[in-house]
């Protein structure tokens, strides 16, 4: 299985509200667990990223 590429964008600033990063939408804990997910994990929490990026620029 191909290797799935990392979120990150390079903005990693944590909105203290949603414990969130700012650039990808994960929790620090998503952070650190992110290279010792397995790709299907990782692929789950992509599409988990997705819709939190919809629902912070909808209530913004």
């Amino acid at each position: 299985m191909a290797a799935v590429a990392s979120p990150c964008i390079n903005v990693c600033q944590i909105n203290e509200a949603t414990q969130q990063c700012l650039g990808c939408y994960r929790t620090v804990e998503e952070i650190t667990n992110w290279w010792d997910m397995s790709t299907d994990e990782q692929r789950v929490l992509l599409v988990v990223l997705e819709q939190r990026q919809i629902e912070a620029l909808t209530f913004n």
